[in-house]
């Protein structure tokens, strides 16, 4: 186990997120212990009002359509429980063991902050699963995003009391096992705490956060690609002069092009064609990048504001506030805002992928990149990268499908007390897929760009963009003949979603460093 991590409630930050979600070994996290004097107080305050006998949604009653029937004190406990047996009704494929961890993680420290009203047992027992190395068997379908994430919620809090199952260091077996194989007991949940455990948007969250560090790597290996692409179709760079881009304001655009400068710095092949290109401008798909990846940025650090706010907050229903021992019901459990970050983010995914395929279909097009057809020494004899950009094609129509907004899309539930839901959760489980699929069209540009700085030889592209060529042509030869080039996509697809492109660059960039998200 790796160096721990202190878990402060409210006080997440995306560089530790990042450290948690990027940790090679699995890190201990404790709890700072200034938070559990507000746990005490709000669990006091429930446990008073499981004691009285006015009505409290979630301690003494249904839930949802059922928040009208009273229920008897001696079937407090009895109704957490059968909650969270009635709610872990998810399909589909287990969420991956990463995002799962977070989940427990997000969890653990909206109940920390001491408005759910649980008891520190719960908190410790979630950090107990996430130290020792137990993963939940959560399915990733079943969630509307509201009131929560309550299905796949479900089946996480099953296995705190010993019920459902878990991953043990990659076997699954039945929660009591797997309690036991790691020496822990099953908690008795106490009144609110089955809905406190449920009642949340810590899956959407958790996998938002997991697709916005992902496409955090694929947006540095974009960029870095879309450089050496402008060199190889030996492209101008006086589209990304820091006068046109002040001129429009727009951060992300400003700090693309300060990025691009920084990658071109040094290129032999720029300064071979200075004087003698007869090329008024280039095609978008060069000249536009700063444009369009910096509006691509700019959507990027947006969601990275509003998930880590959303990482921070308390989404419970209803709400504790022992200064005053109020009880309140209301909709914090709503993952609108996950939604529509989630959905900008599709968007910007996408739109990273598409413009990298216009550049894949510039390359191939000798007319505009005056590189030899389909970049192949012998076309005719050889197809080249004919079918590789038709690969490419096909992702980046793909990812138009599922860029369609999931938060427009709401049915009701509960016999309509539910009446409008986020889908949140699909919002941003749908984000993995298309940073799959722009993952690949990048690496085929990669693999592009690659062979068509070839023809330009023995010129040499800048020294930071060189570094990335020499890392490429490590896994995948120069094409002199036609072969099959899938297995050398699916290596360098491996490259660009591991960040492996952007620590190829040859020294420290600040330009690129600057684009990272928290």
């Amino acid at each position: 186990m790796s160096q721990g991590e202190v878990l402060q409630a409210g006080g997440f930050t995306l560089a530790q997120i990042r450290r948690l979600w990027e940790a090679p070994e699995l890190p201990r996290v404790t709890l700072d212990p200034s938070c559990r004097g507000a746990i005490r107080a709000g669990a006091e305050t429930v446990r008073r009002a499981a004691a009285g006998d006015a009505p409290v949604y979630g301690v003494n009653t249904g839930f949802g359509k059922l928040a009208s029937t009273r229920i008897a004190r001696e079937d407090l406990a009895l109704l957490q429980l059968r909650l969270l047996r009635s709610h872990a009704v998810g399909v589909g494929p287990a969420l991956p063991a990463r995002v799962v961890r977070l989940v427990l993680l997000l969890k653990a420290a909206s109940l920390a902050r001491g408005y759910s009203g649980v008891r520190e047992e719960v908190v410790d027992g979630l950090l107990a699963l996430h130290n020792r190395g137990l993963v939940p068997v959560v399915p990733a379908q079943g969630s509307v995003g509201a009131s929560g994430d309550l299905a796949p919620l479900a089946h996480l809090g099953l296995l705190l009391i010993g019920e459902g199952e878990a991953f043990v260091g990659g076997e699954r077996m039945p929660g009591a096992q797997a309690l036991a194989h790691v020496g822990l007991a099953p908690l008795q949940l106490g009144p609110k705490e089955g809905l406190a455990l449920i009642n949340g948007t810590q899956v959407s969250t958790a996998l938002a956060l997991d697709a916005l560090l992902a496409a955090d790597r694929l947006f540095e290996a974009a960029v870095i690609t879309g450089a050496l692409t402008l060199d190889a179709a030996r492209g101008s760079d006086a589209p990304f002069d820091p006068r046109i881009h002040a001129l429009r304001g727009q951060p992300g655009q400003v700090d693309c092009a300060a990025a691009y400068r920084a990658l071109l710095v040094g290129s032999e092949i720029r300064r071979s064609h200075l004087e003698q290109d007869d090329r008024v401008q280039d095609p978008y798909c060069l000249r536009c990048q700063p444009q369009v990846m910096g509006a691509c940025l700019d959507q990027m650090r947006h969601a990275a504001q509003v998930l880590l706010r959303e990482a921070n907050a308390v989404t419970d229903n209803p709400l504790v506030f022992a200064d005053g021992g109020a009880m309140l019901s209301g909709g914090n459990f709503h993952a609108e805002p996950v939604a529509l970050a989630c959905d900008g983010l599709a968007l910007a995914i996408a739109e990273i992928g598409a413009i990298a395929e216009r550049r894949v279909a510039m390359l191939v097009d000798t007319v505009v990149s005056r590189l030899p057809p389909f970049l192949t020494p012998e076309p005719g004899l050889n197809s080249g990268f004919m079918i590789v950009h038709v690969t490419a094609a096909a992702l980046a129509s793909e990812n138009k499908s599922l860029a369609h907004p999931a938060s427009v899309d709401s049915l009701p539930t509960s016999a309509n007390q539910e009446d409008h839901v986020s889908m949140a959760t699909f919002a941003a489980r749908r984000l993995q897929p298309m940073l799959a699929n722009t993952a690949h069209i990048v690496a085929i540009e990669l693999l592009a760009a690659a062979q068509g700085i070839e023809f330009l030889r023995p010129l040499e592209s800048a020294p930071a963009l060189e570094g990335v060529l020499r890392l490429v042509r490590s896994i995948s030869p120069a094409m002199v003949a036609d072969r099959s080039l899938a297995r050398d996509i699916e290596a360098v697809h491996h490259l660009v979603a591991a960040g492996d492109v952007g620590h190829a660059t040859e020294r420290q960039i600040a330009e690129l460093q600057a684009l990272r998200i928290g």
